[in-house]
């Protein structure tokens, strides 16, 4: 399985499995765009091997982002990557005309491919769904791919559907964030029946073993900005056959993924990212673990219980050996 390939369309690189973490956006102390952590990131994130990178994303914080700082994220991202990994960038938006605005800018800003919910706000059926995504695909020059994450757009894709529209050419791919494993399973019995249009990625990071063995070609992990190491082991193990390796190593990072669940004043998205901006912050990757308001960043009891939770795992780093005593 290759990590990328060329879009015969465009000739621009596209996410084809493999490990495709979704980065989170640090932010400094007074809430301004990290840059040197975001760098120190995503080095981290190639150095373990990676075979892609999603800006933008929930993880990503594009629901608190202006407009400005999306586009500056995505530069950033695709400066520091120079090439070595493709940049998908989420174009989250509530309704056709305003994610066809987040398109051309991520593609102005050097996106290899692009990543779009559902509309939401205003209900739509069934109809202005795919209709939303063959817009889309007709306005992309680089790969669309749809975002399936039905707890926040209200809306739960057709894996009907969605194999027509790989079939006609508007999307290259999708992620699924349902948490649905039996529509999973039949999106992927559907994709493989029609030879295989869809690059499918899960981004249930606990239970990617199963996708895997369902029809996964990839995984979209937000814990892997914590241990992008162990989701690369495993898909790699995933490539070999090893399938002891993969359920060890997937048993292994469920019992990491309780850093999402340790926090006491805070839960849902506050609860998952603020974790993994500590975890990262513990680990010395960013600065700072603050989140975008209306949240804060974890501190006191919370960062004792995630940092507690990355000792058990081992990841937290080495303490420096104590000075040398004076003469």
């Amino acid at each position: 399985m290759n990590a990328s390939r060329s879009s015969p369309q465009t000739g621009t690189r596209t996410a084809s499995g493999g490990v495709v973490p979704p980065v989170v956006t640090p932010l400094t102390e007074d809430r301004e765009f990290d840059v040197p952590s975001f760098e120190r990131l995503i080095g981290r994130l190639l150095a373990a091997g990676v075979d892609g990178v999603f800006v933008l994303g929930s993880t990503g914080e594009a629901a608190f982002c202006t407009d400005e700082l999306r586009v500056r994220v995505i530069e950033e991202a695709v400066r520091v990557t120079a090439g070595r990994v493709p940049v998908l960038a989420g174009v989250i938006d509530t309704q056709t005309d305003r994610v066809l605005r987040q398109l051309e800018a991520a593609q102005e800003a050097g996106a290899d491919g692009v990543v779009a919910t559902a509309p939401f706000y205003a209900v739509t059926h069934a109809p202005q769904i795919r209709r939303h995504f063959e817009t889309i695909g007709e306005r992309a020059d680089v790969p669309v791919y749809a975002y399936d994450i039905p707890l926040c757009v209200h809306t739960k894709l057709d894996p009907g559907m969605l194999v027509e529209l790989g079939l006609s050419g508007a999307l290259a791919g999708v992620k699924d964030s349902s948490g649905d494993d039996v529509a999973f399973r039949r999106l992927a019995l559907h994709n493989r029946a029609e030879g295989g249009p869809l690059t499918l990625f899960t981004g249930h990071e606990v239970v990617v073993d199963g996708a895997y063995l369902a029809g996964a070609d990839g995984v979209v992990p937000g814990l892997a900005n914590v241990d992008p190491d162990g989701y690369v082991r495993m898909h790699a193990a995933f490539r070999d056959g090893d399938w002891a390796a993969v359920r060890r190593e997937q048993d292994r990072l469920a019992a990491l993924f309780e850093i999402t669940r340790v926090a006491g004043s805070v839960t849902g998205w506050g609860a998952g990212v603020g974790s993994f901006k500590t975890a990262l912050m513990l680990q010395g990757v960013i600065a700072h673990n603050q989140l975008p308001e209306p949240f804060g960043a974890l501190d006191g009891d919370d960062v004792e219980a995630v940092k507690a939770v990355l000792g058990t795992a081992g990841l937290l780093p080495p303490l420096p050996p104590p000075p040398l005593p004076s003469r």
